[in-house]
């Protein structure tokens, strides 16, 4: 889904620098033609006598007190763990460890959210914080990984017999983030790539959402189980204590970790097409155990039936809110903002499906 942002608005870290020192050298020449020979740093009146600078020690230190009083204690250092089992498990690599990285550090920017600066220049600050924090958290996956080689065992419990390829993160953060809405990504659509996000649903068979969240990943392969965890805190807070008796989702969502998770933790079998549509023969590899299992299933009359319905259910809500409401681009800026802004629309579609339900149902 669009966000309110264009691709043009992505900058490196090169072209942020720029526009500060730029922005820096603009606010220097201002003040020289206001203060003339004056530094421009001169303190205010109320700084200049002992007596002026011992009130407002005071007052900014009682202001501060204030604050911390009031702010709650935050975990230190709870992202900067690294769960050994949970990425050998997912995967092998450098590359794992990277990408645990990058989860954890969109993880704590997910929890510490805060609105969009209306001010460009604030905004030109914001980016170049957010490049230097993706690199310093490939730098400490990195090392994580670094010491997980030369002290960790392999899943036989043997110690590494060969040190990892050298590798050496870059010196300046790579990358681009968008100036307009810096958590919208570039993502690939049904027409080319687009500034935005990844707008996710689920659904029931009466084509009532049971949960919408908005993520910055480009793909679903990380989705399946915290949708359906969202459905049920949903269904919970709502007081229902029916739980969905199968889960179906189309090919993108297939990830073996996530499918056992939802089996495992919640009882709920998921059936997910291991081909895409268009493809007329298996992926390189994905055949035999589970893929030819799942193909089996969905082959039944039964899998047929359960796995028609996605098409019926949850592709229309997409079709109706896209063309039929009109709803393609996103207004909000920001993920806290958009998400809110997606699960209105969701709870508006649900709205009017309840209230053509309740015409029908009182008749003519």
């Amino acid at each position: 889904m669009h966000a309110n942002a264009s691709r043009d608005s992505n900058v490196d870290y090169d072209r942020v620098a720029r526009e500060i020192i730029a922005e820096a050298i603009a606010i220097d020449e201002a003040e020289d033609e206001v203060h003339g020979d004056a530094r421009g740093d001169e303190l205010p009146a109320e700084l200049c006598t002992d007596a002026g600078r011992r009130e407002w020690l005071a007052r900014e230190l009682a202001r501060q007190r204030e604050v911390s009083e009031t702010e709650p204690e935050s975990e230190s250092d709870a992202g900067d763990e690294f769960d050994v089992e949970r990425i050998v498990a997912r995967a092998r690599g450098r590359r794992g460890w990277l990408r645990e990285g990058k989860r954890q550090l969109d993880r704590d920017r997910w929890g510490d959210a805060a609105p969009v600066p209306r001010a460009r220049s604030e905004r030109l600050w914001q980016a170049g914080q957010r490049l230097d924090d993706e690199l310093a958290a490939e730098r400490r996956a990195n090392e994580a990984y670094e010491r997980y080689r030369a002290m960790g065992r392999d899943k036989q419990g043997r110690r590494f017999s060969a040190p990892p390829k050298p590798y050496e993160p870059p010196a300046t953060p790579q990358g681009e983030v968008n100036l307009t809405d810096p958590d919208a990504r570039v993502m690939r659509a049904f027409r080319g790539y687009v500034q935005g996000y990844n707008a996710q649903v689920a659904v029931n068979q009466s084509q009532i959402v049971l949960a919408a969240e908005v993520t910055v990943d480009p793909g679903d392969f990380s989705h399946l189980h915290p949708m359906i965890t969202a459905v049920l805190g949903e269904l919970e807070r709502a007081g229902i204590e029916h739980t969905p008796a199968v889960a179906v989702a189309d090919a993108g969502y297939w990830n073996e970790e996530h499918m056992d998770e939802v089996t495992a933790e919640h009882g709920i079998p998921v059936l997910i097409r291991p081909d895409a549509t268009k493809r007329e023969k298996p992926r390189p590899g994905w055949t035999g155990g589970r893929f030819d299992w799942m193909r089996r299933v969905l082959g039944t009359e039964l899998g047929e039936e359960l796995y028609r319905q996605r098409k019926q259910t949850v592709e229309p809500v997409f079709g109706h809110t896209k063309h039929n409401r009109q709803f393609g681009r996103f207004h909000r800026r920001g993920r806290v903002a958009v998400r809110t802004e997606w699960r209105l629309i969701m709870m508006t579609h649900n709205l009017t499906k309840l209230h053509r339900h309740q015409l029908a149902a009182a008749g003519p």
